[in-house]
Parts: C-alpha cells; structure tokens; sequence
C-alpha cells in the first residue's frame, strides 16, 4: 500500500448494489457509454469479434503472439501451481459469501470447490490421484489461514463479472475477485495472488477501465495482494490513466485484426512468461528463453 487516503472516483448512472450484485440499468449492460463518464474505446478498423480480458491484455503488452494465440482458443498446459491457485480462488470467495470455515470441515469444503468447478476435470490431466489430493488441500488451508487476516470491512461482492460491449464488435471481460465500499466513498477492486505478487500494474489498470466503462464510476482504489507472501500494490487510477488504457485496447484490437485481415505475423518477445505459453514449443525465442531461465 502507498499510504495515500481513498477519494471517492466520480460517478453516475443509476447502478446499486442489491445482495453483493451490481444491479446496473440496461443502458450500462449494453455497453453504451455515459455522458457522465466520457471514456470509451476508440474505433479500430472493422474485423472478426475480438473478446479481451486482462489476461490477453497483459499477455499482449509481453508478446503479442502469445495473446494472439489466447484469443485463438490455444492455451498453455494445465499447472499444478494454477490449479492450487483456482482452489484458493474458491475457497476465499466461500469465506468472503458464507463466513469463516472451521477447520475440521475445510477438506470437505475444498472437494465440495472442486467438484462444482472444472477443477474436476483438470485433476485428470494433471494426474491427480485423489490420494495426493490432501497434500494439496493442505496447501491450499496454509493460504486461507493467511487470507482470513485480512480485514474484510466494507466487503460487497466476490467473483464479480464485468463485461462492455463497444460498437466496433470488441468486447472487454474480466471478473474482479473481491469488491469493498471505501469509508470515504467508492469502491475498491481486489485481486488475490496466491503466489509471488509480480507486477499487476496493467492487470489492475484494465479492471479499473473495465469497471469505469461499466459502472459510470472511476474505482477509488485497486489493489493486488499476495496472501502467499503478504505484499501488495495499491493504485488511486485516474481518468488520464483509464484514458491511456483504453487508447492501449484499441491499439490491440487493431494489431490483431491487422495481422489476422492481413495473413501478417505478430511480434514475439520472451520473457518468464514463456514457461507455460500456448505456442512454446514452435517459438525458438520462447526456447531459448526458457533453456536460460531454467
């Protein structure tokens, strides 16, 4: 955290929140934009339907090929390290929705996740043999001990699904993994890592686009956690900010329907993101940096 009091982002719009739902009119589900809050996405040239989330935003600031190969329905092997990662997700939506989990009952709590999830199915392609499965819900209860520190004062919502549809057939999607109301006013979006805290700058600043566009509200805060380590990242976006992101967007969306109208290449750059990319093993830059990284 930078220390830095929460201000109340400008809002308008008719939203309210109803049962840890945001309730917006169907004007803001549509993805018209606001009067009120003049950010949209500038047009790009015309093309396919090109779905974003900030997983291919981030995964396109790194290697546009990589994202490119997101958005063609190719992704990377399953990993245990994900799948340790979505349990957490779930358990600490669990707590956040129902309350704290007793200990004897955490284990049947974590199968109950994985069975009502594509968890199931993954533990097949990981060879997951339900006798190994307990040292992994035992990692996961190390990270829950460590989430339930956290203050939860002002909670709203978790897994909350935000979508914007432009005019140019490009749709932004994400889902913001915890939301709280600020003392001062406005809302604070919260991403959980259960690993190492990286850097989440563009993550974060997608979601804060996202949100702007579809709440008619600039978030007070948003924050990424590393409940593994206890770090964290805390930004106060601004319009100037969601303004730069949204340029970025359209950007991307440009640069795909370019390379996909045009039959033309997109740029490959490597880096530690390499290790569980979709296209590794026919990207030679991807190879060599991976035999360098280990």
């Amino acid at each position: 955290m930078d220390g830095r009091p929460c201000r109340p982002g400008p809002r308008v719009g008719d939203g309210n929140w109803i049962a840890g739902v945001f309730r917006t009119s169907a004007a803001h589900r549509a993805g018209i934009p606001s009067t009120g809050m003049p950010i949209t996405i500038p047009h790009v040239i015309p093309g396919d339907p090109l779905r974003i989330s900030a997983s291919t935003f981030v995964a396109w600031k790194r290697c546009p090929d990589q994202a490119n190969a997101m958005l063609r329905g190719i992704y990377g092997p399953d990993s245990r390290p994900a799948f340790l990662g979505s349990l957490a997700h779930r358990i600490f939506s669990r707590h956040l929705n129902r309350g704290p989990i007793d200990a004897e009952e955490f284990d049947q709590a974590c199968r109950e996740e994985i069975g009502a999830s594509t968890l199931n199915f993954k533990m097949g392609g990981l060879e997951i043999k339900p006798s190994s499965l307990s040292g992994m819900i035992e990692e996961v209860r190390g990270l829950y001990d460590r989430f339930v520190r956290f203050p939860g004062a002002g909670f709203e919502g978790s897994e909350v699904p935000l979508a914007h549809q432009t005019d140019g057939g490009v749709e932004l999607v994400g889902k913001v993994d915890a939301i709280y109301r600020e003392d001062v006013g406005g809302h604070r979006l919260v991403d959980w890592k259960t690993g190492e805290l990286g850097d989440p700058v563009d993550q974060l600043r997608f979601y804060s686009l996202l949100w702007a566009l579809e709440r008619d509200e600039v978030p007070v805060c948003v924050e990424a956690v590393s409940v593994k380590t206890g770090e964290s990242h805390r930004a106060h976006p601004t319009m100037e900010e969601l303004e730069g992101v949204a340029a970025e967007v359209a950007a991307m969306a440009a640069e795909m329907r370019g390379s996909w109208n045009q039959g033309t290449a997109l740029e490959r750059r490597a880096g530690p993101w390499c290790r569980y990319c979709p296209i590794l093993e026919e990207c030679p830059e991807g190879q060599a940096a991976e035999a360098l990284i280990g």
